[in-house]
């Protein structure tokens, strides 16, 4: 749980530079000589995928300092085992890192649908620090409810993790609910559905 507080907790900070990555084009109008310069803009919008895979491996590695290199060093210090010789544990953190890989990529695809930068910040917030986390309380103690709640972006990351500070608290326990690989699947699907919808509705519209 410590280690995963990166992704549980931090998991905000890729999807807000992906976000960023794209609505600052639309806000500064950079874009417009972009397109001048390369008329394919489904190849502008590649190179941003592949940018936004390097940002999300940049963060990755600070964020892992963060939980794993300081929370490691203070289990030490208390003689609490740090299960750093474990095999599974160094299998959680390559799945942190795809899942900071997945978050940046939904952030662009946000970014790409919702033009404004404003609009798009504020709605992630409140997506991700209020919406979200009061639907999987709910289905916490709503019978029936976390079927469904399993399936949000935030769940599907922490299923991909394989712990989450939900289950820690006693709350929703979607983590249990897929399999690592299955939430792997549904954040990605977040990621090409959210680019697909964009670069279909707003992508290919004129720069303003």
């Amino acid at each position: 749980v410590i280690y995963s507080l990166a992704t549980a907790v931090g998991y905000v900070f890729p999807l807000l530079i992906g976000t960023l990555l794209v609505t600052n084009e639309f806000r500064h109008k950079t874009l417009t000589p972009t397109f001048l310069a390369t008329p394919r803009r489904g190849i502008a919008l590649g190179g941003k995928v592949v940018a936004g895979i390097l940002m999300g491996l940049l963060y990755a590695v600070v964020a892992l300092v963060a939980t794993v290199g300081l929370g490691g060093g203070l289990l030490a210090v208390f003689g609490i085992d740090t299960a750093l010789g474990s095999a599974e544990t160094w299998a959680m953190i390559g799945r942190m890192v795809i899942a900071f890989v997945l978050w940046t990529l939904v952030g662009i695809a946000v970014g790409t649908l919702v033009r404004n930068q404003v609009a798009a910040v504020v709605g992630v917030l409140a997506f991700t620090q209020f919406i979200e986390p009061i639907l999987r309380t709910v289905g916490g103690f709503v019978e029936g409810v976390s079927g469904i709640t399993e399936y949000l972006p935030g769940a599907a990351s922490d299923a991909l993790v394989g712990a989450s500070i939900y289950s820690s608290l006693g709350g929703e326990t979607a983590a249990v609910g897929l399999h690592w690989w299955a939430g792997g699947l549904v954040l990605l699907g977040y990621a090409v559905v959210l680019l697909l919808i964009g670069y279909a509705l707003s992508w290919r519209r004129d720069v303003s």
